[in-house]
């Protein structure tokens, strides 16, 4: 516990206790990467050394209520303001909806896997029912393969769906909460 209060100590706390992320920026363009500095600020690609800190910050922060507050040189306008608040809120939700493709791919490959470990289990039992002492060795050796193929492409679907399921669930709940969070800018 000791340790998480260090890292809570590196954030400031709002008057309602939450934790603030603290962003500084010269001007509100500084948020966005320059390839696409035309597109209107709803569909901008942010800054990726920005999304890094906030998304690590976050991390940081685990559970703990926060908000995300911007100093800038000089405060926007308020539908400047409102406009990249959706720009922030429509982001965070596109990398969640990232995470959401990538967990369904892997149990899609997990399910794959598990079909072809019961198929070829199937031929391994179907195989194994004529093994007997005058079996060739060659035949023997073949279904005790098929035994061992059948376990492996199992294991690796049941692996694969218990470990590499929470990475996407734990970004999907990150970049969900990050797009909720209550954004706010001072100069």
């Amino acid at each position: 516990m000791a340790r998480k209060e260090k890292i809570f100590e590196r954030y400031r706390r709002s008057a309602d206790g939450q934790f603030v992320i603290d962003v500084s920026a010269g001007k509100i363009e500084d948020l966005y990467d320059d390839f696409d500095r035309e597109a209107p600020y709803i569909v901008k690609e942010l800054e990726a050394n920005l999304v890094e800190y906030i998304t690590e910050s976050a991390r940081e922060l685990g559970k703990q209520p926060f908000r995300i507050h911007f100093s800038l040189e000089r405060t926007p306008g308020e539908a400047v303001k409102e406009r990249t608040r959706a720009s922030l809120r429509n982001y965070f939700l596109y990398l969640r909806d990232i995470q959401l493709r990538g967990l369904r791919r892997t149990l899609r490959t997990s399910l794959i896997f598990l079909v072809i470990g019961l198929a070829i289990m199937f031929a391994s039992v179907w195989v194994n029912q004529d093994i007997n002492q005058a079996t060739p060795v060659v035949e023997k050796v073949f279904a005790t393969g098929l035994t061992v193929a059948s376990w492996v492409a199992m294991w690796e679907a049941v692996a694969n769906f218990l470990i590499n399921w929470r990475p996407y669930r734990n970004d999907m709940k990150l970049y969900q909460r990050l797009a909720q969070a209550e954004v706010e800018f001072r100069d």
